[in-house]
């Protein structure tokens, strides 16, 4: 099984602690953002995994090279626009590994185990986004709008009575689902503003086609980090209360 993470972005939200390093290379605990998603994947049997990098991408290297094994093959591949562009044209630089079931990842998402498992045990629909719930949802929220579990519209711009849930940034494509993605991002980059796009965009049109279908995590553990208060509560989530001990007497975020 293949995965495909994103994670060229820099974090500016997170400044001044990602000054020097990219946000997914801030530790949580004694690993890296990036290699606890790589290592909660192999775990769920992904074995093949492309990081499409930017901001940081010699760091980044160095931080992936001691995992690489017989058993875990990985490659990074570097998205050259990474100061103007967003998620878009990430999948973009990484079309070309999108030529067998892959899961795609943000690389600002952490999440349990139990997750990737049950989205690759979902129903078999060309595309599955993963989705979770919550009483209310702000502006920033990648919000969804189902008919059971097909998924209608994703945006952030869903209106309350439309929203039925959030993405949480993991996809799962199979079967004729990764030609029709790589086809969709070709497509929609022909437009030069598509740059600025999120991958989700195209997506929200696939869902008009009926290929996507939604899969809940309802009651599992994830967090996405794009702030400081999102750092501290993936900390509070994922870190062990002895590694949290370790955190708060000696801080890892200050500048390298």
């Amino acid at each position: 099984m293949k995965a495909i993470i994103l994670s060229a972005g820099r974090g500016s939200r997170l400044l001044p602690l990602t000054q020097h390093r990219p946000k997914c290379l801030l530790p949580i605990g004694h690993l890296t953002m990036l290699e606890r998603q790589i290592k909660v994947l192999h775990d769920c049997g992904v074995n093949n995994v492309c990081v499409v990098t930017g901001f940081g991408a010699e760091a980044v290297e160095r931080t992936l090279a001691p995992w690489q094994s017989p058993n875990l093959s990985i490659r990074t591949i570097f998205n050259p626009f990474f100061q103007v562009s967003d998620n878009l044209a990430s999948c973009w630089m990484a079309i070309d590994e999108m030529d067998s079931d892959f899961l795609l990842v943000n690389g600002d998402t952490l999440f349990e185990p139990r997750i990737p498992r049950r989205v690759l045990s979902s129903t078999l629909a060309p595309i599955t986004i993963t989705i979770d719930r919550k009483s209310s949802y702000d502006d920033d929220d990648m919000k969804v709008q189902l008919n059971g579990t097909r998924l209608l519209a994703v945006g952030k711009k869903l209106s309350r009575e439309e929203t039925d849930g959030e993405s949480i940034g993991l996809l799962y494509f199979r079967g004729e689902g990764p030609q029709l993605f790589a086809q969709a991002i070709a497509e929609a980059m022909q437009d030069p503003e598509a740059v600025h796009a999120w991958y989700l965009m195209v997506v929200d049109k696939m869902a008009r086609d009926g290929f996507v279908q939604a899969a809940s995590i309802e009651g599992l553990t994830w967090g996405e980090v794009d702030t400081q208060e999102d750092l501290a509560n993936v900390q509070r989530l994922f870190v062990s209360e002895r590694d949290q001990a370790s955190l708060t007497s000696s801080p890892p975020y200050a500048a390298e």
